[in-house]
């Protein structure tokens, strides 16, 4: 369980200073996208906590320093088993995949915003990296209906399909 704990936490990035990015991207008429960003931030922030708070007061009460409370066995219990532990989706964006591929899959959605946060706002977004999808597509509409005036309730997204 050590080893797994250690792989899981090995790369895995602190919380995000949410006041900081809000800096970096404040709210701005015409840009959505530094909201959407600031709440995806938090959104994630409280899942990274409750990932990384879970895992060290498992280790810590494997070694005998803390009590194993039900949820905390509940939780060694699912890592174990190759599970995402209920812990954990309670915080977290829908999600059917086993532990293994649910932890990577977290960490390249958590690496897509940190390149947001450094290099700027992208040219291609990673949809799937949203935890609330329909905000990022609110903003997208928002950005469109004020940089050409149009109200945002004529606008609608049309796509088209190529063999």
């Amino acid at each position: 369980m050590d080893k797994l704990i250690q792989t899981i936490l090995g790369d895995f990035p602190n919380a995000w200073d949410v006041d900081e990015v809000m800096k970096q991207y404040p709210v701005e008429y015409k840009e959505s996208m530094n909201t959407v960003l600031t709440q995806e931030l938090k959104r994630f922030n409280g899942l990274i906590k409750i990932v990384k708070s879970s895992l060290k007061d498992i280790k810590l009460a494997l070694m005998g320093k803390i009590v194993m409370n039900s949820a905390l066995e509940a939780a060694s219990k699912s890592l174990f088993n190759g599970k995402v532990p209920d812990l954990w989706m309670k915080k977290s964006y829908p999600s059917l995949k086993p532990l293994g591929s649910y932890v990577a899959d977290l960490k390249s959605r958590l690496a897509f915003f940190q390149k947001w946060i450094d290099l700027g706002i992208p040219v291609i977004f990673f949809i799937s990296a949203f935890f609330f999808t329909q905000s990022f597509l609110t903003g997208v509409l928002q950005n469109y209906a004020r940089k050409y005036t149009i109200p945002i309730d004529e606008i609608i997204f049309d796509f088209e399909f190529f063999n």
